[in-house]
């Protein structure tokens, strides 16, 4: 009577087992997107920011230029490291979870089906018999009781690696926001140094077309000529040198925002001409309390850590002590499936303790371990302020000279040009040489070259400024 049963038994259990077989739980894979044109040279569709990162950029209204603000929004919509640093934390909070369950039991069910034949040389009745078994049950397995601060301390320690990684993911955002604003204003020197090459070529163009008919009148000499062409090709080499220079500036700017920017919002060569309406911030009290510098996210990560190797002391030391652990369950069995849930409860209670009598020293060495691991943080934390404070005391201490260093290199600017206004207008009344000409002008286009290079550097100065203050938060915008 009970074949019948077995053979479909053993189809069904067949069945199943095929179809779980076929079971795969992993996600399809798919290529990513490359998020690069089909060429090198190639156009791709501009980024775009979301609504979220262009309030986020809004917010930064030491940033003057709302040009910059918008390719800030972009970068916090489309960097890749950023998405990096998102999903560290979305780790660490998961990490964290999972030592948090630790200190709950975890409850589990469990179904057991299970037919034995025993062989009739087996049996007291020398006949074949076939037995069957059910049974349903629920419980905990190796619950551990902290009773020493154990897993607590291990909570704790998950706790602060989690609040670590929002504390780098902030300290990413702010030297993404730095590190854009300082590539956007280093294409936007780089076109005025490329607009200012382009100008000095057209004018020494003039100029030399303009010897080269005095020389075929004969009122001036070939070396004078031959001298007039090293100026020009002199020019060209710069317009080529910067034309290249730009595209990578560009280029780096794409990279930081995760794609292209639009044209509309790339810097031109009038920007850096009003330097004090991009980047500026309100004035720094003096003296600045260093409190200001705790709250840098880096100095807060590394708190976090010294924080959380504190807590792996107190768990290196609690596996010195004896641990309980607990093991329990309660449920049903029966002979047969339609008697599993009647009068036939089961249930088993299994303590375990466990007292560390000889390990050969291993867990003194994990807590020797653990207390340098401490040890280590606090020297990193220390360093971390040390760092901080250094580097604002340098920053401000640029900041102190700025004014005055602009002022002479504009007064110079202005001082070069007319002196060479004066040289060309006596070369050409036939008082001066050529040679006086030449190097005035040399002189000229090196001074506005440097005017431009230090009106970068004091943007550049700003954003370091606040980027060494932590950001918005430590820095008042203006």
């Amino acid at each position: 009577m009970r074949r019948p049963s077995m053979k479909l038994s053993a189809m069904a259990a067949a069945a199943v087992t095929a179809l779980l077989a076929g079971c795969n739980l992993a996600p399809a894979y798919k290529t990513p997107d490359l998020p690069v044109p089909e060429t090198v040279s190639g156009n791709a569709a501009p980024a775009l920011a979301s609504e979220a990162a262009l309030q986020q950029a809004q917010a930064l209204q030491w940033l003057q230029s709302p040009q910059l603000r918008e390719v800030v929004a972009l970068a916090l919509s489309n960097n890749r490291d950023l998405r990096v640093a998102l999903e560290s934390i979305e780790k660490a909070r998961a990490q964290y979870g999972i030592t948090r369950a630790d200190l709950l039991p975890g409850i589990t069910a469990q179904a057991q089906s299970n037919r034995t034949r025993t062989a009739g040389d087996l049996t007291t009745a020398g006949r074949s018999s076939v037995s069957e078994q059910y049974t349903a049950q629920l419980g905990f397995a190796s619950y551990e009781l902290d009773l020493w601060g154990r897993i607590r301390n291990l909570s704790e320690a998950s706790l602060q690696q989690f609040l670590q990684s929002q504390d780098n993911r902030r300290n990413v955002q702010i030297g993404l926001v730095a590190d854009v604003a300082n590539a956007w204003l280093t294409l936007a020197a780089d076109q005025t140094r490329l607009q200012l090459a382009r100008d000095t070529l057209d004018s020494r163009i003039k100029a030399f077309e303009l010897t080269r008919r005095m020389h075929e009148l004969g009122s001036t000499s070939g070396l004078v000529l031959a001298q007039n062409q090293t100026t020009v090709d002199t020019a060209r080499g710069d317009v080529a040198s910067y034309t290249s220079q730009v595209d990578r500036d560009r280029n780096a700017l794409q990279l930081l925002v995760g794609g292209p920017v639009p044209a509309q919002l790339l810097p031109t060569a009038q920007t850096l001409t009003g330097a004090a309406d991009t980047a500026a911030l309100k004035a720094v009290p003096v003296p600045l309390p260093s409190s200001v510098l705790l709250k840098r996210p880096d100095v807060q990560a590394a708190e976090r850590n010294l924080q959380a190797m504190n807590a792996n002391i107190g768990a290196a030391r609690a596996a010195l002590f004896p641990s309980i652990t607990l093991t329990g369950s309660i449920g049903t069995g029966s002979n047969e499936l339609d008697r599993l849930f009647g009068n036939n409860s089961t249930w088993s209670f299994i303590p375990l303790v466990k007292l560390p009598i000889f390990d050969g020293g291993r867990n003194r060495a994990n807590v020797q371990v653990a207390e340098s691991n401490q040890r280590i943080a606090l020297s990193q934390y220390e360093k971390s302020v040390q760092t901080a404070f250094k580097e604002v005391a340098d920053v401000l201490a640029d900041r102190a000279q700025w004014d005055e260093r602009l002022a002479a290199q504009t007064s110079m600017v202005a001082n070069t040009q007319k002196a060479f206004d004066l040289s060309n207008a006596r070369f050409k009344a036939g008082v001066d040489n050529y040679l006086t000409v030449l190097d005035a002008q040399r002189s000229l286009y090196t001074a506005q070259q440097t005017l431009i290079g230090l009106r970068l550097s004091e943007q550049l100065n700003r954003v370091t400024l606040w980027k060494a203050l932590g950001g918005e938060e430590a820095a008042q915008p203006g």
